[in-house]
C-alpha cells in the first residue's frame, strides 16, 4: 500500500476501470490468451501476462502478433482474441470480492462511471454478466475514443460525461496501463493490482477492493 498524496472525501465524482478491478474477467482474457500462445506454439506466463494486461483486444494483437514473429496478422489475433473472449464473459464473469459493495456504495453518494479498454459489446456483456449494469449506467469504452489506454481520453471523456473536474475525481485501476492513463487525465488513483505483488503508480494501492478501510472512506466521501 502506498500514499502519494491524502486520500480526498471531497470529490466530483469516482470512475472504475472494469475487467481486472470490478469484474473477474482477467482469468478469461488469460485462458483466451495462452490458448492463442499455445496455438502458435508458445508457452503463457506471467511475464506474457504482464505484456498484456490492461491493454485494449488491439493493443494485445499487436503484443501478441510481434511475440510471435508475425507482425502482419495482429488483425486475425484480434479477431480470434475477441471470439474466445466472448465465450468467456458469456460464461464467467463474477463481481470481484468488494466490488458490489463498493459501487453501491459510491454511487448512493455521488457520480460514478465505468472507463474500460475493453470494446462496448463486451463491457455491456460483462457488467451485465456480473450484475453491476444497473449501478453503473455511465461508461466509456475503448472503441468510444480516438486513443484508449494509456492515452487519458477515457478518463477525461468520462469526467466529461459526469461533469466532473478531473483533478477533483477518483479513478480505481488495476493495470500500469490504466493506471497511466488515469495519472495523465489528473485523477487521484486508488490501484487494487490484477497481478499480485505488483506495485502501481498509485496514491493509494490496496489488495482487494474488500479491504474494510475503502468501505470506511466510500461511506464518508461526498460530492
Amino acid at each position: 500500500m502506498c500514499y502519494v498524496r491524502s486520500t480526498p472525501t471531497q470529490i466530483d465524482a469516482v470512475i472504475f476501470d472494469c475487467d481486472g478491478l470490478l469484474v473477474d474477467t482477467e482469468s478469461g482474457w488469460g485462458r483466451a490468451e495462452a490458448a492463442l500462445f499455445a496455438e502458435h506454439g508458445f508457452t503463457f506466463g506471467p511475464e506474457q501476462k504482464a505484456m498484456l494486461v490492461g491493454q485494449t483486444i488491439e493493443g494485445a494483437a499487436v503484443e501478441m502478433a510481434a511475440y510471435f514473429g508475425l507482425a502482419g496478422d495482429s488483425r486475425s489475433i484480434a479477431a480470434e482474441l475477441l471470439k474466445r473472449l466472448y465465450r468467456e464473459v458469456a460464461t464467467l464473469a463474477e463481481p470481484l470480492p468488494g466490488a458490489v459493495d463498493l459501487v453501491r456504495t459510491c454511487a448512493a453518494r455521488l457520480p460514478v462511471a465505468v472507463a474500460s479498454n475493453s470494446p462496448r459489446s463486451l463491457l455491456d456483456l460483462a457488467l451485465k454478466r456480473s450484475g453491476l449494469a444497473e449501478l453503473l449506467p455511465v461508461s466509456v469504452a475503448a472503441d468510444e475514443v480516438e486513443r484508449p489506454k494509456p492515452d487519458a481520453e477515457l478518463y477525461l471523456k468520462a469526467c466529461r460525461l459526469l461533469n466532473a473536474r478531473p483533478s477533483q475525481s477518483v479513478a480505481f485501476e488495476d493495470s500500469a496501463t490504466g493506471v497511466t492513463s488515469a495519472r495523465a487525465a489528473g485523477l487521484y488513483i486508488v490501484a487494487v493490482p490484477s497481478i499480485r505483488g505488483e506495485q502501481l503508480d498509485s496514491d493509494w494501492q490496496l489488495e482487494t477492493l474488500a479491504d474494510p478501510r475503502l468501505l470506511a472512506w466510500a461511506a464518508a466521501v461526498t460530492a
